[in-house]
């Protein structure tokens, strides 16, 4: 379980030991490539603090630069078992900045976090991908669209597809899988009606499975904010799982709710609008963020789930039209990065089945936009916040 602390310069490890005896010994050594930068031991299964160099390499999408970890268990001496790791030394928080706007911070720096809503699916599949290939595929053209983070939709990935992150330099909105019924939902407003309440069995399991994810992807630097519900679906004593979620992973930011139904808690008030950007709410104690917009549609011919059944949240005709409507709602967007928006999330990645709003085909053979028009565009949204 590793935490960096860039403030106090301060990488923390604790290890998950199956068998010990009194006086065991874990020693983490940290490497620059293949120079040793920092050391630190614990007995007893104590944590252990490596303090980074001064010149220490931070981690971010434009410097994505991992550390390597050598972990070793000693016994009167002998070294019992050892395990080859990696981490980053890097930091999300939230300011309050000259003009008063709640801002989302990588490093102690406010950055716009833009990335589309990437729901991982396959035609083969389903949510297998084919290869790690295709895993890497994704994270990769994201990037090079332009995009600094992915919002990880309603789906948990394989470990490999962190690590890919990691490396690649993106960062991560993990949501929770939904689960159960579906109360009323509200996003026009703070909610005021009547919270779904879900059986003992349903929350217990609800709890179990959200503290499982935040264990399996504590060590993952690409990880910067946690989802717990989307859209209201099952969604239940936000405020508590808020609350819960930030006690349990202070190291993150706390999106409670993207998409509503909106509760004064968390780090976040997390918008919806099709198809293009609107802010009609804002809350000045709180980073305000799109957290979905656009879902422009283009139909391919021989690149379709259902080739008599599909849809977009607006439909087009060409990779040219399409690619106006995604810069005509960037502008629209830009100019409320201004006037309070943090973050943003485009839908979406890839088609899913008959939902025909990718930026790419489902079978990944077609890139519908055109790329150089966007990696500008987004590169631009993404500098939005620098100085």
């Amino acid at each position: 379980r590793i935490t960096p602390d860039i403030d106090r310069r301060l990488l923390t490890v604790k290890a998950e030991l199956s068998e010990t005896e009194p006086g065991d010994m874990v020693e983490v050594s940290v490497y620059d490539k293949e120079r040793l930068v920092g050391v630190g031991k614990s007995i007893n299964n104590e944590l252990v603090e490596v303090m980074m160099p001064e010149d220490m390499k931070l981690w971010s999408p434009e410097s994505p630069f991992l550390y390597t970890l050598r972990v070793t268990l000693k016994q009167n001496g002998t070294t019992i078992d050892k395990v080859n790791s990696y981490a980053a030394m890097r930091k999300y928080s939230m300011r309050r900045d000259a003009d008063g706007i709640v801002r989302l911070e990588l490093n102690n720096k406010a950055l716009f976090q833009f990335g589309p809503l990437d729901q991982g699916w396959w035609p083969d599949g389903l949510y297998t991908a084919p290869t790690d290939e295709a895993l890497l595929y994704d994270i990769r053209k994201t990037k090079d669209l332009g995009f600094n983070m992915i919002r990880k939709h309603i789906k948990v990935e394989p470990a490999r597809w962190y690590t890919h992150c990691d490396k690649v330099g993106i960062i991560v909105w993990q949501d929770m899988p939904s689960g159960d019924r579906n109360p009323e939902w509200q996003n026009q407003r703070y909610f005021d009606g009547t919270e779904f309440k879900r059986s003992a069995e349903s929350e217990a399991c609800y709890r179990k499975e959200w503290k499982e994810i935040i264990d399996y992807l504590y060590s993952y630097p690409c990880i910067g904010t946690w989802v717990p519900f989307n859209e209201a679906w099952g969604q239940f004593k936000t405020p508590e799982i808020a609350e819960w979620t930030k006690q349990y992973d202070p190291t993150r930011l706390v999106n409670p709710a993207s998409g509503g139904n909106h509760y004064a808690c968390g780090d976040m008030l997390d918008l919806h609008n099709y198809p293009e950007p609107k802010m009609y709410l804002y809350d000045a104690q709180r980073a305000t963020v799109l957290g979905e917009y656009g879902g422009i549609g283009l139909a391919l011919k021989g690149h379709l789930w259902e080739p008599d059944r599909n849809w977009g949240y607006i439909q087009f005709n060409s990779s040219k039209e399409v690619t106006d409507e995604y810069s005509k709602y960037a502008d629209m967007l830009y100019q409320m990065i201004g006037k309070g928006f943090s973050a943003a999330v485009y839908t979406q990645t890839t088609d899913v089945e008959v939902e025909v709003n990718g930026l790419i085909t489902y079978d990944r053979k077609i890139i519908k936009i055109d790329e150089n028009r966007v990696r500008e565009i987004n590169k631009r949204i993404c500098k939005a916040l620098e100085h």
